[in-house]
């Protein structure tokens, strides 16, 4: 049976003053709450003073709070109609960096703007989920079961994955993959395409490994075996468990954590600042921000499902889904779960890239909210 729905929505001509009273504030506020815990850890990690970290962490924070509220005011479909262009400038981005990025710790990954050092990978997954929801929000069931309309969206996750690990950055990499490969499954691919690319993912693994720098691949020989090169390759995830494990249950104490004050932590700012909580506030401060952080995930999730229209739903998914992936990848990999990848924890690590990109997408997640009942005609066929 076939049947076809038009989505005529409500109202979306509210006025200014309106649709600020529709922002999400007690999300506002969660947010705040996360920021503050990446406040505190920060002072923690500077040596307990606001310099040199969390004072920039509050300073981006600001700012970023400002870009966040001022895209969530913006029309739900402006954003639609600019997703293209949003995305082919992340590629351009992507294509200077290549050509004339600032070279840190063996990468090039970063553009210097002065007072900020963009990394166009954390703009570019943003811009990714925007682009594949525009994609898809018009599409009929049967125009998502034809495998040619699939091509042009599997490309365009393919050119900045590639890259992106060309940098090299396999971490983020795999996350623009299965960021994109997320807003596929909310717009209804089906679940064979997904095997068959799985299944040729891991034919192509040797091809990749082959291909990765030799720290990248120590990564993963240290990740089976830590102890291998415990001075070496598998300092940083030793001296993670290390900190970990002596937290207890309770914490050392703020400002009393030994592995992270005795510098015996490596980069304890940013990809290790939740070894860095857990070793001062133990297993329950780290529950504690596990469990805000989880509050943030499920908020976007809800926000898609509430979205009247299906470009709102496939953004929330996209945006939901980048969030968590950070929040996952960052923790197993703190805690030896997967082979380090270099990936902050949002919200609370150091870096003004990831702040205000994060804020990029929590802003248009925030749009989806405010604008619901939008006004976006979209015709999609069912069985």
């Amino acid at each position: 049976m076939r049947f076809e729905r038009r989505l005529i929505l409500r109202d979306s001509g509210a006025g200014v003053l309106d649709k600020f009273w529709r922002i999400p504030w007690l999300y506002v506020l969660l947010l705040c709450a996360v920021a503050a815990v990446g406040y505190v850890a920060l002072y923690s990690a500077g040596g307990g003073a606001p310099e040199p970290y969390a004072q920039k962490h509050a300073i981006r924070f600001g700012f970023g709070l400002v870009l966040m509220l001022s895209v969530a005011m913006v029309d739900i479909r402006i954003i639609q109609r600019l997703a293209w262009l949003g995305y082919a400038a992340g590629v351009a981005l992507l294509v200077l960096v290549a050509m004339h990025g600032e070279v840190g710790k063996g990468a090039q990954r970063w553009i210097d703007l002065g007072p900020l050092q963009l990394q166009p990978s954390e703009l570019m997954k943003i811009l990714l989920v925007v682009a594949l929801a525009s994609w898809f929000h018009k599409a009929s069931w049967e125009r998502i079961g034809n495998p040619f309309f699939l091509i042009p969206p599997l490309v365009a996750i393919a050119v900045p994955a590639l890259l992106i690990f060309k940098q090299p950055n396999l971490g983020n990499a795999l996350i623009t993959i299965m960021v994109g490969g997320a807003v596929f499954f909310a717009a209804g691919v089906r679940l064979w395409k997904f095997a068959l690319a799985i299944g040729g993912v891991a034919a192509a693994a040797p091809i990749v490994y082959e291909n990765l720098k030799d720290y990248q691949r120590a990564r993963i020989t240290t990740f089976l075996d830590p102890e291998s090169d415990p001075l070496g390759a598998g300092y940083n995830i030793i001296q993670s468990k290390i900190a970990l494990g002596s937290g207890g249950l309770w914490g050392k104490g703020f400002l009393q954590g030994t592995q992270g004050h005795l510098n015996f932590l490596p980069e304890k700012q940013t990809d290790f600042i939740f070894t860095m909580i857990a070793e001062e506030f133990g297993m329950v401060g780290a529950l504690t921000v596990l469990t805000l952080l989880a509050m943030v995930i499920a908020f976007g999730f809800l926000v898609a499902l509430r979205s009247r229209h299906q470009f709102g739903r496939l953004l929330g998914v996209g945006l939901a889904t980048n969030y968590f992936l950070y929040v996952f990848v960052n923790v197993a990999m703190v805690t030896g779960s997967i082979p380090v990848g270099g990936v902050p924890l949002p919200l609370i690590s150091h870096g003004g890239s990831a702040m205000l990109t994060t804020m990029l997408g929590f802003g248009l997640l925030m749009s989806v909210q405010v604008h619901r009942d939008a006004e976006m005609e979209g015709v999609r066929d069912g069985p």
